[in-house]
Protein backbone atom coordinates (compact mmCIF):
# COMPACT_ATOMS: atom_id res chain seq x y z
CA UNK A 1 0.00 0.00 0.00
CA UNK A 2 2.81 2.27 0.54
CA UNK A 3 3.53 2.71 -3.23
CA UNK A 4 -0.32 3.35 -4.06
CA UNK A 5 -0.37 6.29 -1.48
CA UNK A 6 2.94 7.72 -2.77
CA UNK A 7 1.04 7.53 -5.92
CA UNK A 8 -1.98 9.41 -4.34
CA UNK A 9 0.34 11.87 -2.78
CA UNK A 10 1.99 12.69 -6.27
CA UNK A 11 -1.53 12.75 -7.92
CA UNK A 12 -2.57 15.52 -5.07
CA UNK A 13 0.64 17.64 -5.69
CA UNK A 14 0.08 17.45 -9.50
CA UNK A 15 -3.35 20.06 -9.00
CA UNK A 16 -0.84 22.78 -9.50
CA UNK A 17 0.65 21.98 -12.62
CA UNK A 18 1.22 24.01 -15.22
CA UNK A 19 1.81 27.55 -14.56
CA UNK A 20 -0.47 27.29 -11.56
CA UNK A 21 -3.26 25.91 -13.59
CA UNK A 22 -4.60 22.97 -12.15
CA UNK A 23 -6.28 19.79 -14.04
CA UNK A 24 -9.69 21.17 -13.93
CA UNK A 25 -8.70 24.70 -14.93
CA UNK A 26 -6.92 23.02 -18.10
CA UNK A 27 -10.04 21.36 -18.64
CA UNK A 28 -10.52 19.70 -21.94
CA UNK A 29 -7.54 21.52 -23.89
CA UNK A 30 -5.09 19.33 -25.73
CA UNK A 31 -1.76 19.32 -23.65
CA UNK A 32 0.86 17.85 -26.02
CA UNK A 33 4.48 17.59 -24.00
CA UNK A 34 6.44 15.68 -26.59
CA UNK A 35 6.28 13.53 -29.19
CA UNK A 36 7.54 11.05 -27.25
CA UNK A 37 4.65 8.91 -25.16
CA UNK A 38 5.48 10.06 -21.38
CA UNK A 39 6.45 7.08 -20.04
CA UNK A 40 8.33 6.06 -16.84
CA UNK A 41 12.02 4.80 -16.48
CA UNK A 42 10.91 1.59 -15.10
CA UNK A 43 7.91 1.50 -17.24
CA UNK A 44 8.84 -2.51 -18.17
CA UNK A 45 10.19 -3.54 -14.84
CA UNK A 46 6.75 -5.60 -14.48
CA UNK A 47 5.68 -8.32 -16.62
CA UNK A 48 2.58 -8.31 -18.42
CA UNK A 49 1.16 -10.98 -16.00
CA UNK A 50 1.58 -8.79 -12.80
CA UNK A 51 0.41 -5.52 -14.54
CA UNK A 52 -2.83 -7.07 -15.33
CA UNK A 53 -2.80 -8.47 -11.81
CA UNK A 54 -2.03 -5.07 -10.19
CA UNK A 55 -4.71 -3.42 -12.51
CA UNK A 56 -7.59 -5.99 -12.06
CA UNK A 57 -6.99 -4.96 -8.11
CA UNK A 58 -6.92 -1.61 -8.28
CA UNK A 59 -10.14 -1.70 -10.72
CA UNK A 60 -12.23 -3.15 -8.67
CA UNK A 61 -11.49 -0.83 -6.07
CA UNK A 62 -12.74 1.88 -8.50
CA UNK A 63 -16.17 -0.03 -9.31
CA UNK A 64 -16.45 -0.62 -5.26
CA UNK A 65 -15.97 2.80 -4.55
CA UNK A 66 -18.07 3.58 -7.03
CA UNK A 67 -20.75 1.55 -5.12
CA UNK A 68 -20.83 -1.11 -7.77
CA UNK A 69 -21.88 -5.29 -6.58
CA UNK A 70 -18.38 -7.14 -7.65
CA UNK A 71 -20.19 -10.36 -6.56
CA UNK A 72 -23.14 -9.65 -9.07
CA UNK A 73 -22.37 -12.64 -11.82
CA UNK A 74 -22.01 -10.00 -14.44
CA UNK A 75 -19.68 -7.29 -12.81
CA UNK A 76 -17.19 -9.96 -10.92
CA UNK A 77 -15.27 -10.73 -13.97
CA UNK A 78 -14.78 -7.13 -15.18
CA UNK A 79 -11.88 -6.33 -12.97
CA UNK A 80 -9.86 -9.18 -14.56
CA UNK A 81 -11.50 -8.52 -18.38
CA UNK A 82 -10.76 -4.50 -18.38
CA UNK A 83 -6.72 -5.48 -17.45
CA UNK A 84 -6.80 -7.94 -20.25
CA UNK A 85 -7.70 -5.43 -22.54
CA UNK A 86 -5.92 -2.51 -21.42
CA UNK A 87 -2.37 -4.82 -21.55
CA UNK A 88 -2.93 -7.09 -24.22
CA UNK A 89 -5.44 -4.70 -26.83
CA UNK A 90 -6.05 -1.10 -26.67
CA UNK A 91 -2.60 -0.41 -24.87
CA UNK A 92 -0.37 -2.70 -26.12
CA UNK A 93 1.15 -0.08 -28.14
CA UNK A 94 3.07 1.16 -25.13
CA UNK A 95 5.89 -1.76 -25.08
CA UNK A 96 8.05 -1.17 -27.67
CA UNK A 97 8.54 -5.32 -28.26
CA UNK A 98 4.85 -5.32 -29.78
CA UNK A 99 6.29 -2.72 -32.56
CA UNK A 100 5.56 -4.43 -36.16
CA UNK A 101 8.80 -6.18 -37.70
CA UNK A 102 8.76 -4.35 -41.07
CA UNK A 103 10.87 -5.56 -43.62
CA UNK A 104 12.65 -3.45 -46.30
CA UNK A 105 12.67 -4.10 -50.07
CA UNK A 106 14.20 -3.02 -52.92
CA UNK A 107 11.97 -0.81 -55.21
CA UNK A 108 12.75 -2.91 -58.03
CA UNK A 109 9.63 -1.03 -60.13
CA UNK A 110 11.58 1.86 -59.73
CA UNK A 111 8.40 3.27 -59.15
CA UNK A 112 9.42 7.05 -57.65
CA UNK A 113 6.25 8.51 -57.28
CA UNK A 114 4.04 9.42 -53.80
CA UNK A 115 2.38 6.18 -52.56
CA UNK A 116 -0.30 6.24 -50.60
CA UNK A 117 -2.50 3.97 -48.40
CA UNK A 118 -5.35 5.97 -47.26
CA UNK A 119 -8.71 5.49 -45.08
CA UNK A 120 -6.55 3.25 -42.32
CA UNK A 121 -9.13 2.87 -39.71
CA UNK A 122 -7.60 2.93 -36.31
CA UNK A 123 -9.27 3.03 -32.00
CA UNK A 124 -7.03 5.11 -29.80
CA UNK A 125 -7.65 6.61 -26.55
CA UNK A 126 -7.08 10.08 -25.43
CA UNK A 127 -4.45 10.29 -22.73
CA UNK A 128 -6.76 12.85 -20.79
CA UNK A 129 -10.03 11.21 -19.90
CA UNK A 130 -9.23 7.37 -21.10
CA UNK A 131 -11.88 7.73 -23.63
CA UNK A 132 -11.80 6.76 -27.19
CA UNK A 133 -10.53 8.19 -30.19
CA UNK A 134 -11.86 6.83 -33.29
CA UNK A 135 -10.60 8.22 -36.99
CA UNK A 136 -9.03 7.41 -40.14
CA UNK A 137 -5.38 7.73 -40.93
CA UNK A 138 -3.98 8.86 -44.77
CA UNK A 139 -0.29 7.59 -44.65
CA UNK A 140 2.30 8.18 -48.00
CA UNK A 141 5.55 8.17 -48.75
CA UNK A 142 7.83 8.78 -51.95
CA UNK A 143 10.46 5.59 -52.07
CA UNK A 144 14.19 6.31 -51.28
CA UNK A 145 14.93 2.83 -52.75
CA UNK A 146 13.33 1.02 -50.55
CA UNK A 147 9.80 0.06 -50.03
CA UNK A 148 7.46 -1.68 -47.11
CA UNK A 149 4.71 -3.74 -47.31
CA UNK A 150 1.82 -2.11 -47.53
CA UNK A 151 -0.21 -3.64 -44.59
CA UNK A 152 3.02 -2.77 -42.87
CA UNK A 153 1.87 0.60 -42.94
CA UNK A 154 -1.54 -0.28 -41.80
CA UNK A 155 0.16 -2.21 -38.65
CA UNK A 156 2.71 1.13 -37.67
CA UNK A 157 -0.72 3.63 -37.55
CA UNK A 158 -2.14 0.88 -35.12
CA UNK A 159 0.97 0.15 -32.72
CA UNK A 160 1.30 4.10 -32.52
CA UNK A 161 -2.81 3.89 -31.76
CA UNK A 162 -2.66 1.49 -29.22
CA UNK A 163 -1.66 3.58 -26.41
CA UNK A 164 -2.90 6.75 -24.37
CA UNK A 165 -2.56 9.00 -27.35
CA UNK A 166 -3.15 13.09 -27.92
CA UNK A 167 -3.96 13.39 -31.79
CA UNK A 168 -0.66 15.32 -32.49
CA UNK A 169 1.62 12.99 -30.76
CA UNK A 170 0.18 10.51 -32.83
CA UNK A 171 0.63 11.81 -35.98
CA UNK A 172 3.62 12.49 -35.62
CA UNK A 173 4.95 9.47 -34.35
CA UNK A 174 3.64 7.32 -37.18
CA UNK A 175 5.43 9.73 -39.66
CA UNK A 176 9.06 9.96 -37.68
CA UNK A 177 8.85 6.01 -37.14
CA UNK A 178 8.65 5.86 -41.23
CA UNK A 179 11.12 8.57 -42.20
CA UNK A 180 13.40 6.35 -40.11
CA UNK A 181 12.48 2.92 -41.34
CA UNK A 182 12.55 3.91 -44.95
CA UNK A 183 15.79 6.37 -44.57
CA UNK A 184 13.80 9.33 -46.60
CA UNK A 185 12.17 12.33 -45.48
CA UNK A 186 9.60 12.74 -47.83
CA UNK A 187 6.82 11.24 -45.73
CA UNK A 188 3.46 12.68 -44.97
CA UNK A 189 0.70 11.69 -42.09
CA UNK A 190 -3.31 12.83 -42.60
CA UNK A 191 -5.42 12.04 -39.91
CA UNK A 192 -9.05 12.42 -38.79
CA UNK A 193 -10.35 11.80 -35.87
CA UNK A 194 -13.62 12.03 -33.82
CA UNK A 195 -12.72 12.48 -30.11
CA UNK A 196 -15.21 11.07 -27.67
CA UNK A 197 -14.02 13.45 -24.37
CA UNK A 198 -15.60 15.85 -27.32
CA UNK A 199 -18.72 14.41 -28.02
CA UNK A 200 -19.87 12.01 -24.96
CA UNK A 201 -19.29 14.93 -22.11
CA UNK A 202 -17.91 18.07 -21.95
CA UNK A 203 -18.75 20.26 -24.98
CA UNK A 204 -20.97 16.99 -26.01
CA UNK A 205 -20.16 18.08 -29.59
CA UNK A 206 -21.20 14.85 -32.06
CA UNK A 207 -20.60 16.97 -35.48
CA UNK A 208 -16.73 18.28 -35.15
CA UNK A 209 -13.85 15.99 -35.83
CA UNK A 210 -9.84 16.93 -35.71
CA UNK A 211 -7.54 16.83 -38.43
CA UNK A 212 -3.70 16.82 -37.48
CA UNK A 213 -0.65 16.69 -40.56
CA UNK A 214 3.29 16.04 -40.83
CA UNK A 215 4.67 16.77 -44.45
CA UNK A 216 7.90 16.18 -44.88
CA UNK A 217 10.72 16.20 -47.04
CA UNK A 218 9.38 17.01 -50.46
CA UNK A 219 5.70 17.26 -49.19
CA UNK A 220 5.96 20.14 -47.68
CA UNK A 221 5.28 22.18 -50.82
CA UNK A 222 2.00 23.43 -52.31
CA UNK A 223 1.87 21.05 -55.08
CA UNK A 224 2.48 18.13 -53.43
CA UNK A 225 0.38 18.81 -51.12
CA UNK A 226 -2.63 19.35 -53.53
CA UNK A 227 -1.90 16.29 -55.23
CA UNK A 228 -2.08 14.45 -52.00
CA UNK A 229 -5.29 16.03 -50.78
CA UNK A 230 -6.60 15.28 -54.55
CA UNK A 231 -5.74 11.11 -54.14
CA UNK A 232 -7.54 11.58 -50.53
CA UNK A 233 -10.72 13.03 -51.45
CA UNK A 234 -11.20 11.14 -54.55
Amino acid sequence: MKDQDTLIDNLLKSKTILDNFNAEEIGDDHLYTGIETPMKKDAFVLSDKKKKEHIAILFAEIMDVMGLDLTDDSLKGTPERVAKMYIDEIFSGLNPENRPKIALFENKYRYNQMLIEKDITFYSNCEHHFVPIIGKAHVAYISSGKVIGLSKLNRLVQFYAKRPQVQERLTNQIAIDLQSTLDTEDVAVIIEAKHLCVSSRGIKDDTSSTVSCFYGGSFNSPDKISELQNYINN
